[in-house]
């Protein structure tokens, strides 16, 4: 049994997420060094449906949530060999591959959250979920909808489901020409359109809090979103950060180079189960687990140590 660790990005999260955390003592001591580089209760704010609807709150959130999960996993004795996160997820990946400082990281995911803000704001903008439609699909969707509007694929999560970002006029129409063929439309709850051009505006910033922390040698290697593939040249990652929030995420890619790679069990550490149900549909006979709690991670380590 190999396996690969995988987090969550911003739409996972739900009201109360840091709960279950803070029982755990590895996992209350990430939620409590989160709290103290934010200025706030993390448990309490978590517990508030308005704060998790900001992109400025929910980043840093999340990516604290990710990481206290993995915390309570690696307290708990499960070994993990490699590691992908989905969009805001890279960062805990990172953190959890010894590439990053938890502290370090944390202040950059506050700034990432606060720049993909101030763009929305300044370049309004949405994104869709297409289901039943492939990503080539999608990005046809994208020339024949865009009409000179940004409109393109910003998540290529898995068969048939592609994610499409741009201005609200192009989603419009590109939700509506899906729907002609059969395919389904979901309109994302996001503050704008994450992983277009219409996020420009935050990628400087990006490249100025990026470039003064240290960036480390993984201790196994990470999946890169921008790329699909598994890198382990800091310098490299470095770039592919900067780059990150204008970038498609090629999950499916992603999945599938781990599955090349003998990757067979997927441990999901953070909210939610999304990425536990895409890989089981990319990767043939994958075993995926999503953590959701201290019990959850105690379960896997003890099955993963009887299987190994």
């Amino acid at each position: 049994m190999t396996t690969a660790v995988l987090f969550p990005g911003q739409g996972s999260q739900y009201a109360g997420m840091a709960d279950p955390w803070v029982k755990h003592d590895s996992g209350r001591a990430v939620v409590e060094q989160a709290s103290e580089v934010m200025g706030l209760d993390l448990v309490v704010s978590c517990r508030d449906d308005a704060m998790l609807a900001t992109t400025e709150f929910a980043q840093p959130a999340l990516f604290a949530c990710d990481l206290a999960s993995f915390a309570v996993l690696d307290a708990e004795g499960a070994v993990v060999e490699a590691a992908a996160g989905h969009s805001l997820g890279e960062f805990a990946a990172l953190v959890a591959a010894g590439v990053l400082d938890l502290a370090a990281a944390l202040r950059v995911v506050v700034e990432r959250g606060r720049a993909m803000q101030a763009a929305s704001d300044e370049r309004p903008g949405t994104m869709t979920a297409l289901i039943g439609l492939s990503a080539e699909e999608g990005a046809h969707m994208c020339e024949v909808a865009g009409r000179g509007d940004v409109l393109q694929v910003a998540n290529e999560n898995g068969p048939k489901q592609v994610v499409l970002s741009g201005s609200i006029e192009a989603i419009e129409r590109a939700e509506e020409q899906a729907r002609s063929r059969g395919a389904r439309a979901i309109r994302l709850q996001v503050a704008g359109a994450f992983h277009s051009p219409l996020m420009d505006p935050a990628v400087e910033r990006m490249r100025a809090v990026l470039s003064e922390i240290e960036f480390r040698e993984p201790r196994f290697p990470v999946v890169a979103n921008v790329s699909g593939k598994m890198i382990s040249e800091p310098s490299a990652l470095r770039d592919l950060l900067a780059r990150h929030v204008v970038s498609p995420v090629r999950w499916q890619r992603s999945m599938q180079t781990l599955g090349r790679a003998g990757f067979d069990t997927f441990v999901e550490a953070g909210p939610g189960d999304v990425l536990s149900k895409l890989v089981r549909r990319i990767v043939p006979g994958a075993r995926a687990v999503p953590i959701g709690s201290p019990e959850d991670a105690k379960a896997f380590a003890a099955g993963a140590e009887r299987l190994a």
